[in-house]
């Protein structure tokens, strides 16, 4: 007879002290061992749910793919010049552009350098245009381009942008003149507040930036600090940009690239083309 069963015996009290012990160790390990089982079926059943909803956003993705590849072989024929000698050329090249584009859809996140990317082989094709009634086929690619774009935001994969903008009718005239387009109408200090813009500088480097000097310099700074676009780190420190001033140049900036696809009737380029169509 075992330690155990012979302390049991002599001391009955003891012993249901023991038993209650082990049956309370029985039960942890119970627990425990439920526990661990949910663990893996909560895990398997999240395995089985992310893989379907894997394929079925593939499924989804690639049937949107093939409706846009129609959707550019649709536009590009119905849109571009019907007559034109290079016609042939940049439906090609607008085709495979597009077509690129579009392939982002299957992507589980779209990066904003990836569009910027496409966005500057598009800029590269339309500096080459050589007619001005190249006019017309860019604004057909530039509006299935924007459709492209629109299309992966609705998808929350190109985060770029995203969100409901207030109504227009809102708008401020009076703050927005006092607090953004007036301290950055000056060309001087929008180079100050690009050059701010993820590193610190000094003074001195504004100066060369600028090419002015002392009180002509401040003032410019001044105005941009009296505004909440830049402060300065101490007195005589560094200068840097604030979140309202990094907001303003970022909007400053993706408003000049969606300007881009939106060349003039009369811009210099067709201007000079003009010769050329009559020949086309």
């Amino acid at each position: 007879m075992n330690t155990v069963s012979k302390e049991k015996e002599n001391n009955p009290e003891k012993s249901e002290d023991l038993e209650m012990v082990e049956i309370k160790a029985i039960r942890e390990k119970l627990s425990e061992m439920h526990s661990d089982i949910k663990k893996v079926m909560e895990y398997s059943n999240r395995l089985r749910f992310e893989t379907a909803l894997e394929s079925s956003r593939q499924e989804c993705s690639h049937a949107l793919l093939n409706h846009l590849f129609e959707d550019i072989e649709t536009g590009l024929e119905r849109n571009m010049v019907k007559r034109c000698p290079e016609k042939k050329n940049c439906t090609s090249a607008f085709s495979a552009l597009l077509q690129h584009n579009a392939g982002l859809i299957t992507k589980n996140k779209v990066d904003e350098a990836q569009i910027s990317d496409n966005r500057k082989k598009l800029d590269e094709l339309k500096c080459g245009a050589p007619y001005s009634k190249c006019e017309q086929c860019f604004s057909e690619v530039s509006s299935l381009f924007i459709k492209q774009i629109n299309l992966m935001r609705s998808m929350r994969i190109y985060e770029n942008n995203q969100g409901h903008k207030p109504d227009i009718s809102a708008l401020e005239t009076g703050v927005v003149m006092s607090e953004i387009l007036e301290p950055v109408s000056n060309n001087q200090r929008l180079e100050i507040l690009r050059a701010v813009a993820f590193e610190p500088k000094s003074f001195s480097a504004f100066s060369k930036l600028t090419g002015l000097i002392g009180g002509n310099l401040l003032f410019h700074l001044q105005k941009l600090i009296d505004c909440e676009l830049i402060l300065q780190q101490h007195e005589r420190g560094d200068y840097m940009i604030t979140e309202k001033g990094f907001k303003i140049l970022q909007g400053l900036n993706e408003m000049y690239f969606s300007l881009q696809y939106f060349p003039l009737q009369n811009s210099p380029e067709n201007t000079l083309q003009k010769r050329e169509e009559s020949q086309i």
